[in-house]
């Protein structure tokens, strides 16, 4: 598929060292993940126990998050090219949550699948570079980023992977924030988009997209157009599809005009996909991420 041809843009102070597109680049790896299986899907990993089969009930927590977590990127690899672990799910059991997160990065990893840590970190110089390479660590090739610290918090989370920044949230209470209107007419979600951009420039793929996205949610249809204008070359990670309420027609916005450059995520719907008496339940979970997949393969896959 050709890369969009939209001109980069300077890069803002404190952004990474621009370098060629090879390979290398972790948002060629994430094209090429998504264009192998011709479909934009990412499925979210958030271990809830109340939420776990029954079968795993007799289980220590920890360990019947592993058997979850294990079951479930048995079951969605091969079929999305992606998985987004939420680190909150697994920090809260302390040290073994932590050891976990890591190993479930691994499994998906060695399963094919491209990780994204869902940690929403920000922070500026050394605890930025600790941050950063903590979530590497872990295994997230790719990490969520608050970048309301400026690009210098950005920065340290592209060296080694790539980074979705915080831009329009799917959550209701986000207007709050990101809609207001600043003395120059620009949102605030606008003005990080703006920021977003500048800062992504320094580091684009041969695929024509950076090594920074932006996270930008699905049930924000009208923002997600006008936010793609001022971000051409970005990713976009984007949450609300399925139980949060977001459609096909919602995130159609978020893609470029030759139907490239989201990710469009779905947990719940995916996840808990089951009977929770069901003993095989991790078959039912295989079928409803073969559903997700397929939904975004008709509406954005390039295969005929």
């Amino acid at each position: 598929m050709p890369a969009p041809t939209t001109p980069r843009v300077a890069a803002a102070a404190g952004s990474v060292t621009s370098s060629p597109a090879s390979a290398d680049h972790p948002a060629d790896r994430l094209a090429a993940a998504i264009e192998a299986l011709d479909t934009p899907a990412c499925v979210g990993l958030d271990p809830v126990l109340s939420k776990l089969p029954q079968v795993l009930g007799d289980l220590a927590p920890v360990e019947a998050i592993r058997r979850f977590c294990e079951g479930v990127v048995d079951a969605v690899a091969g079929k999305v090219p992606v998985v987004k672990l939420q680190s909150a799910c697994f920090e809260r059991h302390g040290a073994a949550g932590f050891e976990l997160l890591g190993e479930i990065a691994t499994r998906a990893r060695a399963r094919g699948l491209v990780v994204i840590l869902d940690a929403k970190r920000g922070d500026i110089g050394v605890s930025a570079e600790h941050y950063a390479e903590a979530a590497r660590t872990l295994g997230g090739e790719w990490v969520t980023v608050n970048g309301y610290f400026g690009p210098e918090c950005l920065a340290p989370f592209r060296r080694g992977g790539g980074a979705f920044a915080l831009v329009r949230t799917s959550n209701p209470d986000g207007d709050l924030v990101q809609h207001l209107q600043l003395a120059d007419g620009r949102s605030v979600a606008e003005a990080m988009a703006d920021l977003v951009a500048t800062a992504g420039a320094s580091s684009v793929g041969s695929c024509g997209f950076s090594d920074l996205g932006a996270v930008v949610g699905a049930t924000r249809p009208h923002d997600a157009a006008a936010l793609r204008a001022r971000m051409p070359q970005q990713f976009f990670l984007v949450p609300g599809y399925g139980a949060q309420g977001g459609s096909i027609e919602d995130v159609r916005p978020c893609f470029t005009a030759d139907g490239r450059g989201a990710l469009v995520t779905a947990s719940r719907s995916v996840i808990y996909a089951f009977d929770r008496a069901a003993e095989h339940w991790a078959d039912q979970v295989a079928e409803a991420a073969d559903s997700f997949a397929g939904e975004l393969r008709t509406a954005f896959g390039t295969r005929s």
